[in-house]
């Protein structure tokens, strides 16, 4: 046998021509090939499933644990370039030389036709979507070291499967080094160099493997995916291993077997390692004919996998799919549990076909694989607890899915379950009793709460089902079990049965403290939508203490009683120990301590709180609330009174009740009186008379009128009550604070006068009425009272004046220091002051300051000077004030400044009077003048009233701060409005005069005397003296404005100096101009007079310009008619004459290169000089254009391009580019019409020459994508540089294409230009990519090109796109060999050209080759019938009857034959066909593939030729059996046997045949029927086959054995076995192939595989041990049907 070296060299020679004779079938090889490219690349393949489908479809060794193992590296161990490497490793048995021959070769699969063996590939790609990834995949199998390449063969022009030997790069060494385990490589090993643009696409789907990818593989056993790099940092794929192990040990039923499956997967990242069990469960249904469909006609069996999760799926963080075809599809189901079967799917295998029949079907029985797996699942768990048997509903599909069909299976699932005996009940017994899920009901999870922890305290539960329906067990009362129960119809007990449970059980006294409260709080939350009209309002529910102290029980409507909480735990045992000293007065009665704390720490108190507020109506109370309510029903209980006193002192000690509770209760306290009365406080309460100040100090009770009583001596006693003590007057004491119990000073003044302070009081005396006034002063009751009034005048106060002693009321009396007192005395003589006896009454006096004021005692110095002053002022009424009075009373101030003591008051009293001599005569002080010389510029503008120096001399001058504290101005104060008030120019006017009355009109409210006066005065200007109306005054901001022309009458700066400019406002008032907009109103009058004479000279302009410049920095505002002047006046000289600002352009640089294209308006530089340029600014300012932007009007105006558009530089286009970027901003982005018309002339450079702008493009990045540069008229970036992309809206503007999408009419006319290939396939990818339609369909749209870098171009109906069998390439122009896959759907949707070639089109074909005389090939032949199975139909029928006179026939060699479709017969019968085939020298049977292909099936074409004419050989031959006298012949003992018809059954059982329990037993069943003959000679039979010609064919056939289906007989030559090895092994050879072919004489190709397990069980002599050992070994088994089935015949023998 060759090596494998040399089976590829002889590959190479013998299919492809290399090195050998030229092959006619190369050809053929390369149109397949590019068909293979065009379906590779059509479909949407998810290469990674296509290895792992391969992978499973893959043949190991007995003992080999399958492995599959992915390794990514940035190596380029190929040295192919590739950014990253992918190799793939297989522990599989390895490429045979069929394998190879077979991945050689365009649909020759070796597992085609093997879906009924588990193979699952089905989509025709298989190993050569590795193309996908790769260019160049290697493949190192069993010797193999070969390599594939995409691109065509350079020896024989084919590609993807001409292999070549691999010596190196890469070598076995270096893959073992990547692998790691050097000398343990797996048998076959892919070696993958990525593509640039697939390397991170592949490394995302790998590191997305789904873990769960191998649980419905049968073979597959572990898959793995790591990267290795020499720099770990560089690993991005996400490495992980998975693998399974299966319990093989499963329980079997007549269609179904469960078992479970273990997953883990391992990731590199992570330490540990994540695993899952999977039960499963597989059922088989028979296929229903109305969901057969023609892909899957050949199985008759769906087998159902279901997979449960037991644990937390593996999903690596991705979405777990819920259907599986073998491998995962991206359906999330939303279900607990994951589906398997054959679906039908998608082409990008991520969905199944939900709108298919065949899917429909399998989908319509995993209703009832579910619930027979959930049955089974629950039978097998009979031993475990209740709680993990909950778990298992689970699996059911709750939630619904977002697939709707999928939906119907849930509803299918949930009808069916509902009907079963599957929910346990809760017993609380050993035995597990289950129920429908309408025959039982849920317990509120609470309650259950509440019951099981009774339960462990003691309380019976064991009638808990007896109060109508059966209960839920505890174990689903989870909230993971809420959706599941609702799905089950499972609804919860109603309000009574609650009731009838507390009734019955002793949930209230028999729990404790803490289940109690869940039991209120279940009730609580409860009440109001279940409890709350139900019987349980009767029960007793509630604890409460009585009045003995016991703990009783009440219900919740008990109408005579109240019952009440604390709201604090502290205060419980105190309100229950007081509540029974009062004996539970107005029917209160208090929850128990225990139960009261337990309800403060419960967690939910609120709610049960309110629910016994709400709706129980419990009261929750506080020591006040309970203070509250015992003020209602305490009577006119002596006893209870006094009590009640003692439990509020003691509930304030405790803190228990708060100070402001305190009072709002002693408001309505009951007390006793001193006659024994209970009373409430009323108006007042007096403390008792017995040792009392109120008593001593008025003796009787002068308040009896307003309602004050006098407290009992009860109050003054100790006592005890609730087993608390209370000490002696302790109660007093509270009573004063929180009662009112008062004495003074704390009592309130009656509301007569007293008495005692008519007369003189003692010193304590004294003191307690000012201690008494201080207390109610701080309360505010005095004022206006007979109480106060007599304090004030009463004569009770001693005093002293001078040395006597005496009593004054305090309303009369000073309170001074000694030395205020002898000041007041040395300052006048006329003052008499009674003062209070110091030394009496001490210090303590002082404490008291307040209080003697409230009562009217004067302590204030002032108070003193004040009445000084008086007098004083009275003297100075009566007669005038000498100079010495006048001196007197300053130095009286002086004195009192100078002691600095208060002198407001005396000042203020003397001010006021007319005793100061001045100039106009006597004055009061205020507002008079004391002259000095700063008063002299002053004097000189008005008359002010001045002290007479002249009187009172020079001394005057020494008494300013005392003049100043009186009122005289002194010192030069600048009081303007004195001075306007006095205003009196002199005849001449000095510079500081002026400004002195600018002033004065600045800051004096009235000041027209002023303004009338100063208009007469004349100013100083720069053209002589003039009026203030008829200046200007010119602001330093204006510059040099008004003296441009040197005519306006401008105030001279000189004169008045710079802060003349400050008296604007005063001198506008004046009448001169001084604003600058009646400035330059002035000034552009005199402009426009010069420039109307056109007498402005360069100097004024440059003078102005000069002006303007600094003007514009300011904020002033320029008038209209200055602006108006200044902008229309043609005061600028230009190169096309005299010109206003708006139709001048100063010229730059910039414009030159448009000047080649316009004539424009220039200043005058030469005129000028370059001093005009220093103002570029302020002339654009004035309108002047200075830029291109501002100036584009100029040239759109002036616009005239030259004929010879070579003249027009870049540098002109650019600058002409920017003008229309202005014009489009001045025109809201539109241009106009009149302008478009002057520029549609040819002046733009393009790849193709110059053009008009509607006829160019803009090439940017977004075309790059599409087309290049000179594939149509781009703008030559190359001649105007890359800014010219910088004016795409520009270009847009004038018409030229700039966005990608808008230029397909443009290039598709421009089509016919071209002839390049590449640049013809760019267009119409362009083309297609923005969707364009031509106007003529009819026209010559598609380029043919010739391989000499021409062609034509053709009609759309001269075209194909694909010739998927190369059989029409000299009827039409197949666009696939010419254009790429992208391009195809071009012109199918856009140009329509037909796909494939029609069904009329290949019978035409047929015809040519009967009339030719052509030899077809194999290929052809495959290819011509193939389309015709696959469009097979009624109107294909007639068409072939009609049209095909010749038909195909096999021959020995590769070269097909046609002949008269009369001469030749359909093979039904293979013996017939090997008798005549021997005997015919000319070909007498129609051809079929002779490897069996799905997609022609034999049957399906042997079907076809019977309908066109073609008759059956069976039908056609004459047997002569008259060789054979059965009835002469000894009928001898039959040879069927029970293991031969075991051996038959296990194999027919094989799900890849996919043969029902039925029909297998009606095949064994023809066997049993047999009547077996034994002859001695061998078995001859005649055969005569009539022909066309007139003549027959006959032929003869010696056996050992035959099988005469026909009559059931079965003939045998001998029955013995021989100790001859080839004798036994000949006839074991005959027998085993006759049973089989007449056993499976409709699937040929398992014919081979029946007949060798026969002759292995002949050999065996059928012995039954050894029978079923070889069923095991070939992993067959009987089913339990069959085995019913065999034990039926059998034992009836």
């Amino acid at each position: 046998m060759a090596t494998p070296k040399e089976h590829i060299e002889e590959l190479r020679r013998s299919k492809f021509s290399i090195g050998g004779k030229p092959n006619l079938l190369t050809e053929d090889l390369h149109q397949a090939v590019k068909n293979l490219s065009a379906e590779l690349y059509a479909k949407d393949v998810h290469f990674l499933m296509e290895i792992i489908q391969n992978a499973e479809d893959n043949e190991y060794e007995e003992g080999v644990n399958p492995s599959l193992e992915f390794i990514v590296t940035s190596e380029d161990i190929t040295d192919t370039g590739a950014p990253a490497t992918l190799l793939i490793f297989n522990n599989e048995k390895g490429f045979s030389r069929k394998n190879v021959e077979s991945i050689c070769s365009v649909g020759r699969s070796t597992k085609k036709g093997q879906r009924k063996r588990g193979y699952i590939g089905e989509k025709g790609i298989g190993f050569k979507s590795v193309f996908l990834i790769t260019a160049q995949p290697y493949i190192f199998s069993n010797g193999y070291q070969i390599k594939f390449n995409e691109e065509p063969c350079p020896h024989c022009n084919v590609g993807y499967i001409v292999p070549e030997w691999v010596e190196e790069n890469p070598t076995p060494a270096d893959i073992e080094r990547i692998y790691g385990s050097p000398g343990s490589l797996p048998t076959t090993i892919i070696v993958l160099p990525l593509k640039p643009d697939k390397e991170q696409p592949v490394k995302r789907q790998l590191s997305n493997i789904h873990p769960e990818v191998l649980l419905f593989l049968s073979k597959i056993r572990r898959l793995s995916v790591r990267e290795t790099n020499n720099d770990p940092k560089l690993n991005t794929v996400s490495g992980v291993s998975i693998s399974s192990e299966t319990d093989f040990i499963t329980r079997k039923n007549v269609s179904a077997q469960s078992y479970t499956l273990h997953l883990s997967a391992e990731e590199k990242n992570d330490d540990g390692e994540n695993e899952c069990s999977y039960y499963m469960w597989k059922q088989k249904f028979p296929v229903k004919e109305e969901n057969r469909v023609e892909r899957r006609k050949e199985v008759d069996e769906w087998v159902i996998t279901l997979a449960f999760p037991i644990q937390q799926r593996l999903s690596r963080g991705m979405k777990s799919p819920g259907l599986y075809s073998f491998l995962p599809t991206e359906m999330v189901t939303d279900f607990p549990f994951i589906i398997q079967a054959d679906f039908l799917l998608a082409s990008s295998r991520e969905t199944i076909l939900l709108d298919n029949k065949w899917n429909h079907g399998i989908l319509n029985c995993v209703s009832s694989a579910f619930v027979n797996a959930l049955i089974s699942l629950m039978k097998s768990s009979e031993a475990a607890p209740i709680s993990s048997l909950a778990r298992v509903f689970k699996f059911l599909p709750v939630e619904r899915s977002s697939y709707p069909k999928l939906n119907d299976v849930r509803d299918s699932i949930q009808e069916k379950v509902i009907k079963e005996t599957i929910i346990p009940m809760e017993s609380y017994t050993d035995q597990k009793i289950f129920c429908k899920p309408s025959d039982v009901g849920r317990i509120s999870r609470d309650f259950w709460s509440i019951l099981i922890k009774a339960r462990a305290q003691g309380v019976c539960l064991h009638n808990l089902s007896s109060h109508g329906r059966f209960v839920v067990n505890s174990a689903f009362e989870n909230d993971e079990y809420d959706s599941i129960l609702k799905f089950l119809g499972v609804v919860f007990m109603d309000s009574e049965w609650y009731g009838k449970c507390i009734q019955s059980s002793n949930l209230v006294l028999g729990v404790s403290e803490d289940v109690y409260m869940k039991l209120l709080l279940f009730l609580s939350e409860n009440w109001k939508a279940s409890f709350k009209n139900t019987n349980i309002v009767n029960i007793p529910l509630l604890k409460y203490v009585d009045q003995d102290g016991n703990v009783s029980l009440c219900s919740v409507t008990e109408d005579e009683m109240s019952m009440c909480l604390s709201y604090d735990s502290c205060h419980i045992s105190w309100l229950i120990d007081w509540n029974q000293e009062f004996r539970c007065r107005g029917n209160l009665f208090f929850a128990p301590k225990t139960t009261q704390d337990s309800l403060l720490v419960f967690p939910k108190r609120d709610t049960i709180r309110q629910w016994l507020k709400e709706h129980v109506e419990v009261g929750s109370m506080d020591v006040n609330d309970y203070a509250l309510h015992l003020l209602e029903f305490l009577g006119k209980d002596r006893r209870a009174a006094v009590a009640f006193v003692h439990f509020v002192y003691h509930s304030l000690l405790k803190n228990y009740i708060s100070k402001q509770e305190v009072k709002n209760l002693c408001e309505k306290i009951p007390l006793v009186d001193n006659y024994g009365r209970v009373r409430t406080p009323g108006s007042g309460v007096l403390v008792p008379a017995n040792g009392s100040k109120w008593a001593g100090l008025i003796g009787s009770n002068p308040w009896l009128k307003k309602g004050f009583f006098e407290l009992g001596e009860e109050y003054l006693r100790s006592g005890s009550f609730a087993g608390v003590f209370t000490a002696e007057k302790k109660l007093t004491g509270f009573l004063k604070t929180h009662v009112g119990a008062s004495d003074i000073p704390n009592l309130c003044p009656p509301d007569n006068a007293i008495p005692t302070v008519s007369s003189p009081l003692t010193k304590e005396n004294a003191f307690l009425i000012l201690e008494w006034i201080k207390n109610l002063k701080h309360k505010n009751v005095l004022t206006g009272s007979k109480f106060l009034r007599c304090i004030k005048e009463g004569g009770w106060l001693r005093t002293y004046l001078g040395d006597s002693v005496g009593y004054k009321p305090p309303s009369e009396s000073f309170l001074l220091t000694k030395k205020e007192g002898e000041l007041l005395q040395n300052g006048s003589d006329l003052v008499d002051i009674p003062l209070i006896d110091q030394k009496f009454y001490d210090d303590r006096i002082y404490g008291y300051a307040e209080e003697l004021k409230q009562i009217g005692v004067m302590f204030e110095f002032g108070e003193a000077c004040t009445f000084i002053g008086k007098q004083l002022v009275s003297l100075a009424a009566n007669t005038n004030l000498t100079k010495t009075n006048v001196f007197s009373i300053l130095n009286f101030v002086r004195l009192l400044r100078k002691k600095v003591l208060p002198l407001d008051e005396f000042i203020e009293s003397v001010k006021v009077g007319k005793w100061l001599k001045t100039s106009h005569g006597d004055r009061s002080p205020v507002g008079s003048i004391l002259f000095d010389p700063e008063w002299k510029i002053a004097s000189s503008i008005s008359n002010l009233p001045f002290i007479d120096q002249e009187c009172y001399g020079e001394e005057i001058l020494s008494y300013k701060e005392e003049l100043r504290l009186l009122g005289v101005l002194v010192g030069y104060t600048k009081d303007y409005q004195l001075l306007t008030d006095n205003f009196s120019l002199q005849a001449s006017v000095t510079v500081d005069a002026f400004i002195l009355a600018l002033e004065c009109i600045r800051h004096s409210r009235l000041s027209g005397k002023i303004i009338s006066e100063l208009k007469r005065v004349t100013l100083t200007t720069n053209v002589g003296s003039k009026s203030s109306c008829e200046c200007f005054l010119s602001d330093p901001d204006w510059g040099s404005l008004l003296l441009v022309f040197n005519h306006l009458p401008v105030i001279s700066k000189n004169l008045f100096g710079d802060n003349i400019f400050s008296y604007k406002n005063e001198l506008k008032i004046l009448g001169v101009v001084v604003d600058f907009e009646e400035a330059a109103k002035a000034f552009a009058c005199q402009f426009k007079q010069h420039a109307s004479s056109s007498s402005i000279t360069k100097e004024n302009v440059l003078s102005f310009l000069a002006c303007y410049r600094q003007l514009k920095r300011t904020k002033h505002h320029f008038p209209t008619e200055f602006q108006t002047c200044i902008r229309e006046e043609k005061w600028l000289k230009t190169c096309l004459g005299q010109k206003s600002p708006g139709e001048s352009i100063l010229f730059d640089p910039d414009w030159k290169p448009l000047s080649s294209i316009a004539s424009l308006p220039f200043i005058d530089d030469r005129y000028y000089s370059n001093g005009i340029q220093e103002y570029k600014e302020e002339l654009m300012i004035l309108g002047v254009a200075g830029t291109i932007k501002t100036g584009t009007k100029f040239v759109a105006d002036h616009i005239n391009f030259p004929r010879n558009s070579t003249t027009v530089t870049p540098s002109t286009v650019m600058s002409f580019l920017e003008c229309i970027r202005n014009l489009l901003e001045d025109h809201n982005g539109v241009l106009p019409d009149k302008f478009l018309g002057k520029i549609s002339t040819r002046w733009l450079k393009t790849s193709m020459g110059y053009r008009s702008p509607d006829k160019c493009l803009l090439f940017d990045s977004k075309w790059n994508s599409f087309l290049q540069r000179e594939d149509g008229p781009f703008i030559d970036e190359e001649f105007y540089g890359c800014k010219i992309s910088s004016f795409r809206k520009e270009l847009m503007a004038v018409g030229v294409v700039v966005d990608v999408a808008n230029g397909c009419q443009l290039l598709a006319n421009g089509l016919e230009s071209h002839s390049h290939f590449d640049v013809i396939a760019r267009i119409y990818g362009y083309l297609n990519e923005f969707k364009w339609k031509p106007d003529n369909k009819n026209a010559n749209w598609i380029w043919i090109p010739n391989g000499n870098d021409g062609g034509e171009y053709v009609r759309t109906e001269e075209c194909v796109i694909y010739d998927k069998d190369d059989l029409f390439g000299t009827q039409f122009n197949i666009l696939a060999k010419h254009y790429k896959n992208k391009l195809l759907g071009f012109f199918s949707l856009t140009l329509e050209v037909r796909t494939n070639p029609s069904v009329d089109d290949y019978c035409k074909l047929w015809k040519d080759w009967e009339i030719s005389g052509h030899k077809l090939t194999p290929k052809e032949c495959c290819a011509f019938w193939m389309h015709m199975v696959n469009h097979w139909n009624s109107k294909t029928q007639k068409l072939l009857s009609e049209n095909l006179v010749k038909l195909p026939v096999n021959t020995n060699s590769d070269v097909i034959l046609l002949v008269d479709k009369h001469d030749i017969f359909i093979p039904d019968d293979l013996l017939l066909k090997d008798l005549f085939d021997q005997a015919s020298l000319n070909p007498l049977f129609v051809w079929y593939p002779q490897l069996s292909l799905p997609s022609i099936p034999r049957t399906k074409l042997y079907e076809i030729y019977s309908s066109i004419g073609v008759r059956l050989i069976s039908d056609s031959v004459r047997k002569d059996e008259s060789s054979l006298p059965k009835d002469k012949l000894k009928k001898a003992r039959s040879i069927i046997q029970e293991e031969l018809l075991m051996l038959v059954l296990g194999f027919l059982a094989d799900p890849a045949l996919e043969m029902d329990a039925k029909k297998r037993q009606k095949t064994v069943k023809s066997l049993l029927d047999l009547d077996v003959f034994e002859i001695k000679d061998p078995i001859t039979v005649s055969y005569s086959l009539p022909l066309s010609s007139g003549e027959s064919l006959n032929v003869k056939e010696c056996r050992m054995i035959r099988w005469e289906k026909e009559s059931s007989v079965l003939f045998t030559q001998k029955l013995g076995r021989s100790s001859e090895h080839k004798t036994n092994i000949e006839f074991a050879t005959y027998f085993s192939q006759v049973i089989a072919e007449g056993v499976l004489w409709e699937r040929v190709d398992c014919i081979a595989g029946l007949s060798e397990l026969l002759k292995l069980g002949w050999l065996l002599e059928f012995e039954e041990e050894a029978i079923d050992f070889l069923l095991k070994s070939k992993n067959l088994q009987l089913f339990m049907e069959d085995k019913e089935f065999l034990k039926s015949v059998f034992s009836s023998d």
